[in-house]
């Protein structure tokens, strides 16, 4: 572990009660204005969540995997808007830099990120290029001593808000595929480089998403992530392999507030002349919820800890996602089943949850691709 077991047991009981105290009462009115007030951004910043997984030597708190799926776990007690605010800067618009990043990227842009100073964003998604990765158009030619780049970014998370981006382009077009594709960090304010409107969301109102758009957007030379062209893909995929395991400790938050939600409404609400908590179809209900929870949590525990162990865990983390995204889409519908009419109703906040999670099921890889993963995994090992 990063942190001796006392001083993370304080940390994680400190969130704990600040996603109770702080966030929890919000969820309505973040929702409803669709932000995070300015405030809980610097709470936030002060408590150091912008960097929980940037190493200690460049600001951060150095969590490990494991250690930050238990944080991320507490945070899905509450609306996914609020772990959006630093959720890029302590995953996908960081984790680059930390694993593939020169000396000189580290300390010029980790410290900004662990502090909160900029925000990070994850530039993959483009307009015909989504589970398909590795056909993405968006390129980058050298001219001088500067990269020019085109194309346009999609569905891009916190991208309104980004002070830095990192971008996937084709530096080789003769390579059609992955190996001719490399990653650039590309500050918000380089020219060429400007945002279409926020999109507007089935759910998560409070994280914004919209298009970055590249027109001879330059950037130096430098900005290339670990100064080595064609190792763009091989990067994205090592961020999004730790990106799904704390999405998937998200996914195990959220459904453990819809069960807690769930069963405090069980217990009090009454038909027939008695709570529905004793009626055997809604116990069962509840039942199913909590297994499937406390499955996702252990799997996703190991996961974590093998990540931390330096195994390869390209398929676990695929797994992890595919199973914890389905699971709590399954605990959301149940929870609407539980409220009944009052599930369907906003006042209650079931019916929010309800769309904040189906994009689980979407983002950093959709189920569908999980399972070509697991089981193109499954026959290298096969093979060997």
């Amino acid at each position: 572990m990063a942190l001796d077991q006392e001083t993370f047991s304080q940390l994680t009981a400190m969130i704990a009660r600040y996603v109770e105290e702080r966030l929890i009462p919000l969820e309505a009115e973040v929702s409803e204005m669709d932000r995070v007030p300015d405030a809980i951004v610097e709470d936030m910043r002060e408590l150091g969540l912008f960097g929980l997984s940037i190493p200690k030597d460049y600001g951060g708190l150095g969590l490990d995997v494991e250690e930050e799926v238990q944080i991320i776990v507490e945070f899905g007690h509450t609306s996914p808007a609020f772990r959006s605010v630093f959720g890029t800067n302590t995953g996908i618009g960081s984790q680059g830099i930390v694993i593939d990043g020169t000396q000189e990227q580290k300390r010029k842009y980790l410290p900004k990120l662990a502090s909160g100073e900029i925000i990070g964003s994850f530039a993959l998604t483009e307009p015909d290029s989504g589970s398909d990765a590795a056909s993405l158009r968006t390129s980058a030619r050298m001219d001088g001593n500067e990269y020019v780049l085109n194309g346009t970014k999609r569905f891009i998370t916190n991208a309104p808000n980004a002070g830095l981006f990192t971008v996937m382009a084709r530096t080789d077009p003769e390579k059609k595929g992955a190996s001719g594709i490399s990653a650039f960090l590309v500050e918000a304010d380089s020219r060429g480089l400007k945002l279409g409107p926020p999109y507007e969301k089935m759910g998560q109102q409070g994280a914004h998403v919209c298009d970055v758009i590249l027109e001879d957007c330059r950037i130096p030379a430098d900005a290339l992530i670990g100064g080595v062209e064609g190792q763009g893909f091989k990067t994205a995929m090592k961020v999004l392999d730790r990106g799904r395991l704390t999405i998937s400790g998200m996914c195990v938050g959220n459904a453990e507030r819809l069960i807690r939600d769930s069963l405090h409404y069980a217990v009090e609400r009454k038909q027939f002349g008695k709570p529905i908590a004793e009626f055997q179809l809604v116990q069962a209900m509840l039942a199913d919820c909590e297994a499937e929870a406390y499955a996702a949590k252990s799997m996703v525990l190991d996961a974590a800890r093998r990540k931390d162990a330096g195994e390869n865990v390209t398929k676990h983390a695929a797994i992890c996602k595919y199973y914890c995204s389905e699971m709590v889409g399954r605990v959301a519908d149940r929870a609407v089943q539980i409220h009944g009419g009052a599930g369907y109703i906003a006042d209650y906040g079931i019916e929010r949850f309800y769309r904040d999670v189906r994009l689980y099921r979407l983002y950093e890889g959709t189920s569908q691709i999980q399972q070509l993963i697991i089981a193109r995994e499954m026959i290298k090992e096969a093979a060997r």
